[in-house]
C-alpha cells in the first residue's frame, strides 16, 4: 500500500534500534515479560491516584476526538492518565495491557469511581487481534516503548477502529541543560532516539495519511536535595571524564530553589496522530501471525 515519496530509510528498523541501550543491547524489560511485570507490580502502588500534571493538556485534546456514544479501546493504559476521563465520556471502554498489575489496579479503580462500562483484556497489543471495526475509537498514548513489531501494532489499531485511531507520544525538546552541556562542554549525551515522526512515516508507508496535532506541555520536577537533582539530571552524560563543576553550573541555570528543595520546569511537546481507518486488506498487511488468545479479566 506504499504511496507517494520513497524514503531511503527503514523507519521500523530505526524504531527498533532506538529501543536498545547505549551499549547496543536490548534492556531486559524489552524482552522479558516477567521483568516488565515486576516493574509494574512495584511501580503501580507509587503512582496510584497520582495522574501526571502534564497529561492534562493531552487529555483535553484526546477527549475532543471521543464522542459520548463511542465504544473506545485504550492500548497500554498504564496508571490511567487517560483511562478514567475516556471512560467517563465514552459509552464503553476496553483496556488492553500486557501487565496484570496494571489491569488489576484499573479494574479496582474504575469500580471505585463508579465507571461500570469498562472491561480489561490481558494481552500484548501487537499480538492481540480484535475483530475488524470492533470499536469506534482506538487510542494509545506513550505505550509503544516495548513494541518491537511496531508495524503490527499500528495495523492492529487501524484494523480495530471504526471511526478513528489515535496515537499519542510525548516528544522533545529535551531538558535544555543537556543541550547546553553538549554545546558548551562537548559532552556526548544520551538524547532520545525515538519520536512520533517515525510512527508518522511508518503510517505513511502503509498508505495512511495521519493528521498531527502538536500540544505544548510542561512538567515540573521536584528534587529534595542537590545530590538528587544532580544525579537525576547528569545521568544522560555519556563521557566518563568531563568538567562536572561546569556541568553542574549549567544545570543550576534552569533550576530554582523552593521550600527546601529544587524545582526544574521542563517545557516540551506531545504529538497526537489520528486518522480515519483505511482499508488495507488487499495487501494482506493485516494478517498478523501468531495472534494470541486474550484472557479477559
Amino acid at each position: 500500500m506504499y504511496h507517494g515519496v520513497r524514503f531511503d530509510m527503514n523507519f521500523k528498523q530505526l524504531w527498533q534500534e532506538g529501543m536498545k541501550d547505549w551499549n547496543g543491547e536490548l534492556p531486559e524489560r524489552m524482552t522479558d515479560d516477567s521483568k516488565e511485570e515486576a516493574f509494574w507490580e512495584t511501580f503501580i502502588p507509587k503512582k496510584a491516584n497520582a495522574l501526571d500534571d502534564y497529561a492534562a493538556a493531552i487529555r483535553t485534546e484526546l477527549l475532543r476526538l471521543i464522542e459520548p456514544g463511542d465504544s473506545v479501546l485504550e492500548v497500554g493504559p498504564g496508571w490511567g492518565n487517560y483511562t478514567f476521563a475516556a471512560a467517563e465520556k465514552a459509552s464503553a471502554l476496553t483496556c488492553v495491557d500486557s501487565s496484570r498489575s496494571v489491569l488489576d489496579y484499573l479494574q479496582e479503580e474504575t469500580r471505585r469511581q463508579g465507571l461500570p462500562h469498562t472491561r480489561f483484556i490481558h494481552a500484548k497489543w501487537e499480538e492481540y487481534m480484535p475483530p475488524a471495526e470492533s470499536f469506534d475509537v482506538v487510542f494509545g498514548i506513550n505505550c509503544y516503548y516495548r513494541m518491537q513489531q511496531i508495524d503490527r501494532a499500528l495495523l492492529n489499531m487501524n484494523h480495530a477502529a471504526k471511526r478513528l485511531a489515535i496515537i499519542g507520544l510525548t516528544s522533545g525538546p529535551e531538558k535544555p541543560h543537556l543541550y547546553e552541556i553538549h554545546r558548551q562542554l562537548g559532552c556526548k549525551i544520551k538524547f532520545q532516539r525515538r519520536d512520533y515522526i517515525y510512527l508518522t512515516n511508518m503510517l505513511y508507508e502503509l498508505g495512511i495519511d495521519a493528521n498531527c496535532k502538536i500540544i505544548d506541555i510542561q512538567r515540573t520536577y521536584r528534587y529534595d536535595s542537590e545530590e538528587q537533582l544532580i544525579k537525576a539530571n547528569l545521568a544522560a552524560i555519556q563521557d566518563a571524564d568531563y568538567d562536572r563543576k561546569a556541568a553542574e553550573a549549567i544545570l543550576h541555570q534552569y533550576v530554582i530553589e523552593h521550600d527546601g528543595g529544587y524545582l526544574y520546569t521542563h517545557q516540551f511537546k506531545a504529538a497526537l496522530l489520528y486518522w480515519r481507518p483505511q482499508k488495507l486488506y488487499a495487501s494482506g498487511a493485516l494478517k498478523v501471525e501468531g495472534a494470541l488468545e486474550a484472557k479477559e479479566a
